[in-house]
């Protein structure tokens, strides 16, 4: 007998096709072009297409590689990179001589839903796979950057694939970089997770919290501002829509010198993880 998640892809793809709109991300919408992938297994088999439409390459565990170059990319009339603590901005230039220890706290009532999608289509395409109970990422997770540069040299985004120490299993495989929304002159984080012939984006947008902490969020909103979207390839035409989902991150240093970040995921209004990464350098950033 065949397997039915083939059948259960096209119908999330289709969902997603009538509840969205048509785009193009060659014009008015290249806000949304974005890493795809043309096949159901993920991981981190995006990267050289996604380095191909830069004319570039793929730069494989470069010491001190991040997600972004230089967080000054993200100033703006909100948002000053220099106010932020060193250690801060250290991580997100620096992502790959970093350390991370997880913990997960799900909210009873999404947890079996999420169980649900982790088993069935996360851990299975290798993609957005989170991890829905704590012993899951006790041993942690490992991290790993892989830059991609255009012909020029100069990194247009950063690949981070985080997988389960204990299984080694892909939790996430993002494409990070920076992009201005239409009608915007502040700069927002981008994050792109690629999936067969479509994605998953969030554009966060970054604030200066006290203690030179920072804060992303991805709040809701109408079409085209900070927030997460869904966009779909099929038969030639592209969808795209507002997914009902809601990040804040608050990146911080605690009392005790240690760099620790608390991200809480929302479904509409409603709270339905929190996690917890404690970050601690092992190459010296």
């Amino acid at each position: 007998m065949r397997s039915p998640m083939p059948r259960l892809d096209r119908a999330t793809r289709a969902f997603w096709r009538v509840k969205g709109r048509p785009v193009d991300l060659a014009g008015r919408e290249r806000w949304l072009a974005a890493p795809m992938h043309d096949g159901p297994l993920v991981g981190d088999g995006w990267l050289a297409d996604a380095a191909a439409s830069y004319g570039g390459t793929v730069r494989e565990s470069e010491p001190g590689a991040g997600l972004l170059a230089d967080m000054a990319a993200l100033d703006g009339p909100g948002f000053r990179a220099s106010a932020l603590r060193p250690e801060v901005r250290a991580f997100y230039e620096h992502t790959s001589g970093w350390r991370m220890e997880a913990w997960t706290q799900w909210n009873p009532v999404f947890q079996p839903g999420g169980e649900l999608i982790s088993r069935y289509f996360g851990r299975r395409v290798q993609q957005l796979a989170l991890p829905t109970r704590p012993l899951d990422v006790a041993l942690g997770m490992d991290s790993r950057v892989a830059t991609i540069v255009d012909a020029a040299g100069r990194q247009r985004a950063a690949g981070w694939m985080r997988t389960l120490r204990s299984t080694g299993e892909y939790v996430y495989s993002g494409c990070y970089s920076t992009r201005v929304l239409p009608g915007s002159r502040q700069p927002s984080v981008h994050v792109a997770f690629p999936l067969q012939s479509g994605n998953v984006q969030v554009f966060l947008r970054p604030t200066v919290l006290a203690g030179g902490a920072l804060g992303l969020t991805s709040p809701a909103g109408p079409f085209g501002r900070d927030g997460a979207y869904v966009v779909v390839e099929e038969s030639g035409r592209t969808h795209a829509a507002r997914a009902p989902i809601h990040e804040t991150f608050r990146v911080y240093v605690d009392p005790e010198g240690v760099l620790r970040t608390d991200h809480v995921l929302r479904l509409w209004s409603a709270t339905a993880v929190r996690l917890h990464y404690k970050l601690t350098p092992v190459t010296g950033g």
